[in-house]
């Protein structure tokens, strides 16, 4: 992975190289940022520059034996470690058992997202977890004396996922690492790792990435044209994964079917079908990731409603679905809901990212949305 090959994050691109420069490599490191913004893609890209046997200014060469290793994911320096769940209990699982599917996921989407490893993996449970087993091993490979590179990389993705014991174990590795060794923890949630984790790492905080640079991507990759790559990539809110469904799609997010039958549902204030909505969203087809991006999107559709019916429509970013549905819908949508409305998603967002059960949230949600649908606008 060389850093060309990243959209965007162009500030952190030449932070990194900077350090690789000036040999301030800090052995441990913190990316924080969605697996939308590109942190695992960055990481990897960084291993592969300070290893590279002849860098440029900008970038690794991609061509020398490193470099090569790198771009196939199978370098002896580099170690990966993420979160897996135990197949059974007859033996202890760790990372390096599932290498072969990990590459393969990585090298088709570098931006990989959370549900989609765990589909492929074929596991019904989607909560996966960093063990203790996994932190030993890590230990024992650090033991080892580099085969080739000047450093021995340990990338480790979703570390928010450490149990406690495992990230422990790793306290002091962190704090006092062998020489010439990296460790870079990724997240998308810093507030649930240690506190001594988070003191013991240089963090580097990831944007969404811009829209010039995802709209340049898409118009591209998919030649859409500037009008339409420019709408999907402010749709997607910095979000590569995102861009990517809605390019692919024709520009129609798949969440829009969710949200126009919800609120429909909601509208007629019929139980029934909400209950059997619920179970859809709340189903083993979607993961934790897609349920906080879903309510992202209604969030989203929120505030194009409200702009909907008190700005300049120059300002909306629909799509023509969209538009169509919130022509009849936006009006429902006011001064007097939005705010409570806002909140109830919110609240919801935060719940479901601290794993609650999805069909709680969503029953909770769904008859507060109902009630105050039907909350007259006094400012008619």
């Amino acid at each position: 992975m060389q850093f060309k090959q990243i959209i965007g994050q162009e500030e952190i691109k030449k932070r990194l190289i900077q350090s690789s420069k000036s040999g301030r490599i800090s052995h441990a490191q913190l990316f924080i940022g969605n697996e939308g913004s590109g942190n695992l893609a960055m990481a990897i890209a960084y291993a592969q520059y300070i290893n590279c046997l002849q860098p440029t200014e900008e970038d690794s060469c991609g061509k020398c034996a490193s470099c090569i290793k790198y771009e196939k994911l199978a370098h002896p320096d580099l170690t990966f470690s993420y979160p897996i769940i135990n197949k059974d209990f007859s033996r202890k699982w760790v990372s390096k058992d599932f290498i072969a599917d990990w590459r393969e996921a990585i090298l088709e989407n570098p931006y990989l997202e959370y549900t989609d490893w765990f589909k492929r993996l074929e596991f019904e449970i989607k909560q996966g977890i960093i063990t203790v087993n996994e932190s030993a091993e890590i230990l024992r490979s650090i033991v080892y004396k580099r085969f080739e590179a000047k450093y021995k990389v340990i990338i480790m993705w979703h570390a928010e996922m450490l149990h406690t014991a495992a990230a422990n174990k790793l306290l002091k590795f962190i704090e006092e690492p062998a020489d010439n060794t990296l460790i870079i923890l990724l997240t998308d949630s810093s507030e649930e790792l240690l506190r001594t984790i988070l003191s013991r790492t240089q963090q580097i905080r990831f944007n969404p990435i811009s829209q010039e640079a995802l709209s340049s991507f898409i118009n591209q990759h998919y030649k859409l044209g500037e009008e339409k790559s420019a709408q999907i990539a402010a749709f997607s809110n910095g979000d590569y994964n995102a861009a990517v469904r809605l390019a692919e799609e024709g520009g129609e997010s798949d969440y829009f079917e969710l949200y126009k039958n919800w609120m429909r549902m909601c509208f007629a204030g019929k139980l029934p079908p909400i209950i059997d909505w619920i179970e859809i969203i709340s189903g083993k087809e979607y993961g934790r990731e897609y349920r906080k991006n879903f309510i992202e999107y209604c969030l989203r559709l929120l505030r194009e409603s409200i702009i909907s019916n008190y700005a300049d429509d120059s300002l909306l970013r629909l799509s023509a679905g969209e538009t169509q549905f919130l022509t009849k819908f936006a009006p429902f949508i006011h001064t007097n809901n939005v705010l409570q409305m806002i909140d109830l998603f919110n609240d919801a967002h935060y719940h479901i990212e601290r794993n609650a059960n999805p069909k709680l949230v969503f029953f909770h949600l769904s008859t507060r949305v109902t009630k105050l649908l039907r909350t007259k606008n006094v400012n008619l």
